[in-house]
């Protein structure tokens, strides 16, 4: 079976498609820059393959014409790895707030789209683009070509209100749903799946907590295969200090900054999730590799910035051991989580109180997608640095519900 997988943006459109028959990647690439005029230089249609990455300029108009884009390349370019587009026998979407309708992965259909449409307010910058993927994917492909929707927040589901309540009144959780939904669902699936894997145990005889270190970042806390809590809640923005997001922060300095420099709404919001986190600490960038790089140059902001997110994370490891009463392993994932050499070092000597001591020398040249324990077999407490492959599991859950379909 060959899924092809789909990430849509409201100007982009990320691909990928795999051979589910040995889970090989046949291709990906993504369309960016959709909608917008391309002058020439842009590079704005990526193509990837194991000869390298090509890129050249086409100017797109809508998600329909990126999508058509993705066939041409696929089918009939010098990149083409099919004779035909109807070798493919599904697609599947990465969507972003399922709410508390979806708690798995679904076949679309008429009233799903519905669904994710009225969940958009929840997720606005997401859910709507999302949606424009399905439908430019309709229109090339029509309705014979089963799609599923695979949900951000559907792994989350399982925390308890406990963990997922505000302690707001409760008219707010029944008129808007406000409350906890936890994002990078798909990530904390896959390798919390792998690490029981490579513990050669059951996932439901283990307490794990699963951390996915990038750009965006949370954490997730997995007892038995469950999602018992999770760093991010009604949004992406909470949790700890992100690459520009500004993690949790005391509402009443939210409303005291608004004040004094007499902000909007939408204002504060742009503050809040695009100009704070390690880039506004550190005044120098979101990219992780340019505060190592200041760092070690002994720039004192830069330094701030990263003790501050091992800190901030390390309480937050802390706190998911006393939710789960113990922890067996911890897990690294993610850009920053698979790359992050110091701060994977740094959180982790946060953990001694749970015998936790990693061999530095194999942490140091861990990079690149290399995996490794960084501990003993023998350990109370193992810990992991995995590769995430969110696409793969969007495949798998895409090709279970198909095969479901033709049963």
């Amino acid at each position: 079976m060959k899924i092809l997988v789909i990430n849509c943006g409201s100007s982009s459109l990320k691909y990928q498609l795999i051979d589910m028959a040995n889970e090989k990647v046949m291709a990906k690439g993504a369309i960016e820059r959709i909608g917008l005029k391309i002058n020439g230089g842009e590079e704005n249609v990526i193509v990837k393959t194991d000869d390298g990455k090509f890129t050249f300029d086409k100017e797109l108009m809508t998600h329909t014409d990126a999508f058509n884009e993705v066939k041409f390349i696929l089918t009939e370019s010098e990149y083409k790895v099919l004779n035909s587009f109807d070798e493919i026998d599904a697609i599947g979407h990465r969507i972003v707030q399922g709410g508390d309708i979806y708690t798995k992965s679904v076949l679309v259909t008429p009233e799903v789209v519905d669904n994710v449409n009225y969940l958009a307010p929840l997720a606005p910058l997401h859910n709507s683009a999302e949606l424009k993927g399905y439908e430019a994917c309709l229109e090339v492909v029509g309705p014979d070509v089963p799609q599923v929707f695979v949900f951000d927040t559907a792994f989350h589901s399982t925390m308890p209100p406990k963990a997922y309540m505000y302690a707001l009144p409760y008219e707010y959780y029944e008129k808007y749903s406000v409350r906890r939904y936890g994002f990078h669902g798909t990530s904390h699936k896959f390798v919390s799946h792998r690490v029981a894997d490579k513990m050669g145990k059951d996932i439901k005889d283990l307490k794990i907590i699963t951390c996915h270190l990038g750009n965006g970042s949370s954490i997730a806390a997995v007892e038995h295969g469950k999602v018992v809590d999770t760093s991010m809640g009604f949004t992406p923005l909470d949790g700890f200090m992100m690459g520009t997001r500004s993690g949790g922060v005391d509402p009443s300095a939210v409303t005291y900054i608004m004040k004094k420099e007499g902000l909007t709404p939408e204002e504060m919001d742009t503050i809040l999730n695009k100009k704070s986190g390690v880039e506004a600490i550190s005044g120098i960038s979101s990219d992780d590799r340019d505060i190592c790089a200041a760092q070690n140059d002994g720039n004192e902001r830069a330094i701030l910035a990263h003790e501050m997110q091992a800190y901030e994370i390390a309480k937050f490891i802390g706190s998911y051991v006393a939710a789960m009463n113990g922890v067996d392993a911890i897990v690294f994932t993610g850009g920053i989580g698979e790359n992050g050499v110091w701060l994977r070092s740094k959180i982790c000597s946060y953990l001694g109180y749970l015998g936790v001591y990693i061999n530095e020398a194999l942490n140091q040249k861990t990079q690149k997608g290399a995996e490794a324990e960084l501990t003993e077999e023998t350990d109370k407490v193992r810990v992991f640095i995995l590769a995430t492959d969110e696409e793969l599991m969007i495949a798998k859950d895409t090709q279970n519900i198909v095969l479901d379909l033709n049963k």
